[in-house]
Parts: structure tokens; sequence; C-alpha cells
């Protein structure tokens, strides 16, 4: 899937959003450039994300900002919301308009971030202030179809995890098939809920169709970061090989609610995470192998997927080819 990035602002210094989430892989991972600080992902649907820090100006003309935003699948501009964002805001629209002249196709997603230090009602009206200044610009512009998409965050809840997860989905072209095959696996296993999550970042990519609780959203970040470090304390060998997580890991809390939360390797990548009642859990034998029929499926989809795009590119490398002579020159239909 072609170059999906995501670029983010925050006035004088690196967005704390992407550091805080996807910034949380391991370091290897993760490389600076003069734009700015990249991170590989292993997200299906996305192969990096590029994060700007206010004070680089990449419509600057040293930057090829049409290169920047051409593969772009999703901009995510980030507001501090409590600092005067009128400045933010006219830099939001110069980015997006900017932005939309090279890629129509491109999902912008606003960052309102900082929204721990607001109180319950400040929060409400910090939201529809940006949110309708923004939109009223775009309005005397006229680009009313340019949809912005609003989120508010922080990185001392999971709200900014919740916010990235709607952002990827969004990137992500199997999503129907995947929410339908948890969907599947849901009802034919007794299980309350289930997400499919990316096992670093904690941004969950698919969710069965009932609605989401915030809660039951952070029980499963908390039971992640409870694998992952028992993991690296007793799942590696002794002299430190292997890692933290493989296709043997698993994973069951007993809640105090009469609520167990099951955990199974998916991929490399990615682990289902279930809410299931006690009494369905007895029937775990089921469970286990209505999993493994969900896992083979879920290797299908992305094989499938993988398959689509080296095609792809085969074709995009024959094009080429054809499209100029041995010594490099262009050939010209006259």
């Amino acid at each position: 899937m072609g170059g999906r990035r995501g670029s983010g602002r925050e006035r004088n210094h690196p967005s704390t959003c992407g550091q805080g989430t996807l910034g949380r892989r391991n370091p290897n991972s993760s490389f600076h450039t003069r734009e700015g600080l990249e991170f590989l992902t292993g997200l299906p649907g996305l192969e990096c994300i590029w994060d700007f820090p206010g004070q680089i100006d990449f419509f600057d003309p040293t930057f090829d900002y049409e290169m920047i935003f051409r593969g772009t699948g999703a901009l995510i501009f980030v507001i501090d919301s409590q600092d005067d964002y009128m400045e933010a805001l006219a830099r939001l629209h110069l980015t997006v308009t900017r932005a939309y002249k090279v890629n129509t196709d491109i999902n912008f997603e606003v960052f309102i971030h900082k929204v721990d230090g607001l109180s319950d009602d400040h929060k409400i009206e910090t939201q529809r202030d940006i949110h309708q200044r923004a939109n009223d610009d775009l309005a005397d512009a006229g680009l009313e179809k340019i949809h912005l998409s609003f989120y508010l965050t922080s990185i001392y809840d999971h709200s900014i995890f919740e916010a990235f997860s709607k952002v990827v989905q969004k990137l992500i072209p199997q999503l129907p098939t995947l929410e339908n095959l948890l969907n599947i696996f849901i009802s034919n296993s007794g299980i309350e809920k289930a997400f499919l999550f990316d096992v670093v970042s904690k941004i969950y990519i698919a969710t069965d169709s009932t609605p989401v609780d915030m809660q039951t959203y952070e029980l499963c970040c908390d039971m992640i970061d409870v694998v992952i470090d028992i993991s690296c304390i007793y799942g590696l060998k002794e002299d430190g090989a292997g890692t933290p997580y493989d296709k043997e890991s698993t994973a069951i809390i007993k809640l105090n609610n009469t609520t167990v939360l099951y955990l199974k390797e998916v991929t490399k990548f990615l682990a289902l995470v279930c809410f299931v009642r006690e009494e369905s859990f007895e029937r775990k034998g089921l469970i286990d192998y209505n999993f493994h029929c969900f896992r083979k499926a879920i290797h299908e989809v992305f094989e499938v997927r993988m398959k689509v795009v080296k095609s792809r590119k085969v074709q995009n490398r024959l094009q080429k080819k054809k499209g100029a002579t041995p010594n490099g020159t262009p050939r010209v239909l006259l």
C-alpha cells in the first residue's frame, strides 16, 4: 500500500503524540531525517509515519512538499489546546489547502492535544471553537468538500491511542473484512468483546461491531503491557536471545467481576485480546478452535493484500521500462 504517511505538527517542539505512541517502538526501528522523525511501522496499511516538529517549515523551497503529500494517506495536525491556537489554525489552513491540491485522497485529522489540563466544559468549548474556525476558513476559501476530523487527546490517558487507532483504521482497506471476521469469531465463541491490537503501539486496527467502551480498551492496553513486560523478564533465553512476543504468546487474566481477559498471538505484530465471561470461558477448547480458524483467515487476508501490492509494483516497473529507451531517453509518441 504505497507510502502511507502521516504528519503531526505542534508548535516549537516534536509531536508528543507520535513519540508517545508509535515512538514507543524499538529505537532501532525509527530514525531521524532532516524532515523530522520517521517511524517505521509493522501496522498493515501503514508503512511509515513522518513526524514534523513545529519549527520545521516543509513548505520551504528546500523541501519537496509535493513528494511528501503525494504518497500520504493521512495528515495529522496537532494543536496545543493550552496555548493560543490562532496561529496554529492559520497554519492548519495553509497545510490542508496545499496538501489537498497535491493529493485529494488524504484524510485530514486534527488532534486537539494536552486536554488533560482542561475542565470537561473547557474541553468541549475548545473543540467546538477550533472546529468552527477551521471549517469556516475552508468555507471562505471555497473548500467545503475538505473534511476535517477532530479528536481530544492526551498522553496521560488512552485517548491518544484511541485517536491513532481511528486514524489508522481509515487507511486499512481490509477493515470491513477484519471486522466481519471478528463478528463471526465472537458470535460463535461466546465472547463479549474482541480487539485486534498492534502489540507495541497499542493501537487497535479492528474490533467487532459492538460499541467500544473506554474502560474496556484501557484494560486491554494494560494487559498488553503486562504480557510484554513479563515476557521480557521470563520469556527470553539466558543469553537474552529470542523475542518477548512470538507465536507461542498467550495470556489469561481473571478479573474480580467474573470476566476473563484472553490474549493470543495472531501475527508477529498483532494480538487478539478478548473479554469473556467465566461461564463462557469454560468452553476454552471451542474458543481456541475458533481462534485457530480466525488466525488462519487473518493470515490469508494479508497474504492476498501482499500479492496485490507486489503485482502492482511489478507492473509499475514494467511500465517504466516500456516508457524509456536503453540509454534512458524517454520515448515520445508523435
